[in-house]
């Protein structure tokens, strides 16, 4: 027969295997300071093409806070390159923005002659259903940068492993 702290244990893992899913930072164009007036007009595109965004991702811009921008924007600014009135605009040269929703998310150069240049990126986030067959990892060409250990994202990952081994222990010591 089987035990109540063998059923725990497994319940446990369970939920540490199947409902955790880790938020990635993925750096735009691959590298960083690739956010500047790229070698093909679909440059950015042909890279974002490549990897699955989800819900909770983070689009991380290295560039020269000085000279450039980014702007997030609706589709109409996207095409016409147009940067009055964005939705949002960052200068800091190190931007992170959490993809908080599915569907198009459209950012361009805050310099217009740079997004007329092919300075500009579709990310399309996929639904939450969507189970994508690499698992929704970003290609070898453009990896995440690995967690900071004194970010907040990664304290939550170490506070829910540490909440399930103790939920675990407790287990042990009660049954």
């Amino acid at each position: 027969m089987v035990s109540v702290r063998f059923l725990f244990l497994i319940l446990a893992l369970w939920c540490l295997l199947f409902t955790f899913s880790e938020a990635r930072e993925i750096l735009v164009g691959g590298k960083e300071n690739s956010w500047t007036i790229p070698p093909s007009a679909n440059f950015f595109n042909m890279w974002a093409e490549k990897i699955r965004f989800r819900k909770g991702d983070f689009l991380l811009w290295k560039y020269d806070g000085k000279t450039d921008s980014v702007l997030e924007v609706t589709k109409e600014h996207y095409d016409n390159c147009k940067t009055s009135k964005p939705i949002k605009e960052y200068k800091d040269g190190d931007t992170k923005i959490e993809l908080s929703r599915s569907g198009p998310h459209y950012f361009i150069s805050g310099a217009k002659e740079h997004c007329q240049k092919g300075q500009k990126v579709l990310v399309v986030v996929l639904p939450e259903k969507h189970k994508s067959p690499d698992g929704g990892k970003p290609p070898a060409s453009a990896p995440a940068p690995s967690p900071d250990p004194n970010s907040a994202a990664y304290g939550s990952r170490v506070g829910f492993v540490s909440a399930i081994i103790t939920l675990v222990g407790l287990g042990y010591a009660f049954f």
